[in-house]
C-alpha cells in the first residue's frame, strides 16, 4: 500500500493552480471537468502520480469558498533552504504567516503559508541525516 494523494476543496480553481504551480513550484499533473456533476478535478504535485502522492484540487462550480472545520492541520512540504524557499514565495504573492524559526519544544527549522482558500501549509527545513518527514 502507498498513500495517493490529498484532497482540498477550492473555490476559485485557477488562482488555487496559480498558487500551487508558481507559487510552490508543483506541477499540474491532470486536470478534468466533470459537467454532469458539476465540477473539476485537477491533480498537482512534484512528480508523477505512479510514485509520488500528489493534491487533489477539486472544484464544485456552484460553489465558492468552504469553512475549513476544526479538525484539519496542514500539509507539510520539506525544502532544502526555507529562507530561499520563503523568500521565493514571497516574491510570488504567496503570504508567509509564521516565518522560519524552531519549532516550538524543538530545532526543526519551521515556516508556515496558507493557500488562496485559507489551507495551511508547513515548510520543513530538511537536513540530512538530522530529519524525516
Amino acid at each position: 500500500m502507498r498513500m495517493l494523494h490529498t484532497m482540498l476543496r477550492v473555490g476559485d480553481l485557477e488562482k488555487s493552480l496559480s498558487f500551487y504551480t508558481k507559487v510552490l513550484g508543483m506541477k499540474l499533473l491532470r486536470k478534468k471537468d466533470y459537467p454532469t456533476g458539476r465540477f473539476t478535478l485537477a491533480f498537482v504535485g512534484y512528480g508523477d502520480e505512479k510514485q509520488n502522492t500528489v493534491l487533489e484540487l477539486t472544484h464544485n462550480w456552484d460553489k465558492t469558498n468552504y469553512e475549513i472545520g476544526q479538525g484539519y492541520g496542514h500539509i507539510a512540504i520539506g525544502v532544502k533552504d526555507i529562507h530561499a524557499t520563503c523568500a521565493a514565495i514571497t516574491k510570488e504573492g504567496g503570504h508567509i504567516t509564521r516565518p522560519p524559526g524552531p519549532m516550538s519544544h524543538g530545532q526543526t527549522v519551521i515556516a508556515f503559508l496558507e493557500d488562496p482558500d485559507g489551507y495551511k501549509i508547513e515548510l520543513i527545513e530538511l537536513i540530512p541525516g538530522k530529519n524525516t518527514v
